[in-house]
């Protein structure tokens, strides 16, 4: 199995801060993981660098074969789906459902300038209905519920050829038929697509998720195989405090000890 991600001495710097890092992890092509730890840990930092955003101030970032500072970044970009609130708000409103999802293709925020095959607009209105958004077609994406915008922005991310999915926190503020409705969708990506989640909820996570990484303080407290990565002593560790963990059907559940 080749290497989607590889994180070597990986280190970002602000004003003399490291603010994550060093981080050696390896994602393979095909594995979904999970990025998990408290406010400040550095889960958004880490998906900045693994979508070609950020520069590592140290250490070496190789990202589907191409590494940071050796190839154009634009290039590159185009091979990775984001997923996100930040990504809804530098869209904004005036782009329609189906125009949103097209903007996925050549990972732009505007239309300017694109143009698409009819195909190509099939191929997007598939993937709205498989998210169960094909009836929001032609609403502007600012009249949709926050649900609704990121099963968008998910038809959006899945829309081209990307290798490599990037979600910071796709559930943030959603309510339980949202939030199970986003992540069924998230858990019907083709096998074939690397994925990685970004949160601080293990009830976000969707059910295919095969790898976790836990992070505190911008370093990595335990990374590997979900199970051997979400037991309670890590856990704890990682949020500090005394924490119980559940599984059942594949999905995980954690809460403080009383």
């Amino acid at each position: 199995m080749t290497t989607a991600v590889r994180l070597a001495g990986a280190e970002v710097r602000i004003g003399g801060r490291a603010i994550l890092g060093p981080l050696d992890i390896t994602i393979r092509r095909g594995e979904r993981w999970a990025f998990l730890g408290p406010n400040g840990s550095g889960k958004t930092t880490a998906l900045a660098l693994m979508g070609a955003r950020r520069h590592p101030s140290r250490g070496a970032v190789d990202i589907l074969d191409e590494r940071l500072g050796h190839t154009d970044v634009r290039r590159l970009r185009r091979r990775i789906g984001h997923v996100s609130h930040r990504v809804a708000e530098e869209l904004g409103g005036d782009l329609t459902v189906l125009e949103t999802v097209l903007t996925g293709r050549d990972g732009s925020l505007v239309r300017w300038g694109q143009s698409f095959e009819d195909a190509e607009r099939e191929a997007a209105t598939t993937l709205l209905r498989e998210v169960g958004c094909d009836a929001l077609a032609d609403r502007r994406l600012a009249t949709c519920s926050l649900g609704e915008r990121q099963r968008v922005l998910l038809a959006r991310a899945l829309f081209g050829d990307h290798e490599l999915l990037l979600f910071d926190e796709p559930a943030a503020g959603l309510d339980l038929p949202a939030r199970e409705s986003l992540l069924q969708a998230m858990g019907a990506v083709a096998p074939d697509r690397t994925t990685v989640v970004a949160t601080h909820h293990l009830e976000e996570l969707p059910s295919v998720t095969t790898h976790a990484a836990l992070l505190r303080d911008g370093r990595a407290v335990a990374t590997g195989a979900i199970a051997e990565v979400l037991t309670r002593d890590r856990l704890s560790a990682c949020f500090g405090v005394d924490i119980d963990v559940m599984r059942h059907g594949g999905r995980w559940t954690a809460r403080a000890r009383s």
